[in-house]
Formats: structure tokens, C-alpha cells, sequence
């Protein structure tokens, strides 16, 4: 049979029933605490600090590939220049020679280099462009990231000859 406490029982929780609702869904609603906030940051720390150099390396890589790229196109574009003009040419001309026709120059079909523009470097430096030059009828330079003659790695000169010879 039925006692009177489940009797009882059912109208204490009728009466209640509004709080246990509430409690029922904060039981639901649990957080982080502030240590497990700490090590997932810690984890993430030490994965950007293992990872991020190797990423940053590749990125400075990149650019080095992509200046040897550009001076390889403007030797191709100076070789046209050559065959059309028949020199190639001057320091006081530069590079602005293969986009923009200059006096004295009469066979000039150009424009040589796609844009109409010559692009700066990776590291948004102008090229240096002498001729004659060292050891070849024309020098092309880029002095890398930090933009002044000489360094090393990423800072180091890229030329003409330290790019073929490193493709051979």
C-alpha cells in the first residue's frame, strides 16, 4: 500500500520542483577550471614555440627562392634587350631600360617585363643593376633582407653568379 511519507514525498517535491529543475541543468553546465585553462595555453605555447621558427625559416627561404627567380627573369628580358638593341644596358639606364624605351635606342620592342614596371625585391628593395659589371657584361643585385651590401643567410647578397652556380 501506499505510506503517507510517498504521499508526503510528492507534494514536498511538487512544491520544490521549480529548484530542482534548476539544479538539474547547472549540473550540466560545468566549466574549465583555471588550471586546465593554463596547461591547455601552456601546450599551445610550447607547440607555436617549436613549430614557429621552422615556419618563419621557410617563409625567409621562400623569398631568397623568389629573388633568384626575378633575376633570372631579368637576365632573360636583358637578353632580348641585348638582341634588339645590340647592347645592353647602362648603369645610368638600369633595369627601367627593359620597361620604358630610352634615347639613342631605335630597335626597342619591348616592354620585356610583364607589368610594365620593374618589381623591387622580396624584401621591397630596388635591384642594383651595373654594367659592365665584375665578371659578366652586367651585374643584378639584391642585397637580401636587410637591404645592405654583404651578410649572411637571409641577409646575404643574392647575384646572378651565386644563382646559377648553385643550379648547376
Amino acid at each position: 500500500m501506499i505510506s503517507l511519507k510517498v504521499i508526503s514525498g510528492l507534494f514536498v517535491a511538487r512544491q520544490d520542483a521549480p529548484e530542482l529543475d534548476r539544479r538539474a541543468k547547472n549540473n550540466g553546465e560545468q566549466g574549465f577550471t583555471l588550471v586546465e585553462m593554463l596547461v591547455v595555453i601552456t601546450i599551445i605555447g610550447l607547440i607555436m614555440g617549436l613549430i614557429g621558427p621552422r615556419v618563419l625559416n621557410y617563409l625567409s627561404e621562400s623569398k631568397v627562392k623568389a629573388a633568384k627567380i626575378q633575376l633570372q627573369s631579368f637576365a632573360s628580358a636583358l637578353d632580348l634587350f641585348y638582341l634588339d638593341a645590340g647592347r645592353f644596358p647602362s648603369s645610368a639606364e638600369g633595369l627601367a631600360a627593359l620597361v620604358k624605351q630610352t634615347p639613342g635606342v631605335s630597335a626597342w620592342n619591348g616592354p620585356y617585363l610583364r607589368g610594365g614596371n620593374v618589381p623591387n625585391d622580396p624584401w621591397s628593395h630596388g635591384y642594383v643593376y651595373r654594367s659592365p659589371g665584375e665578371h659578366a657584361p652586367y651585374d643584378i643585385i639584391s642585397y637580401g633582407s636587410d637591404g645592405q651590401e654583404g651578410g649572411s643567410g637571409v641577409a646575404a647578397d643574392i647575384t646572378l653568379d651565386n644563382t646559377t652556380a648553385k643550379n648547376e
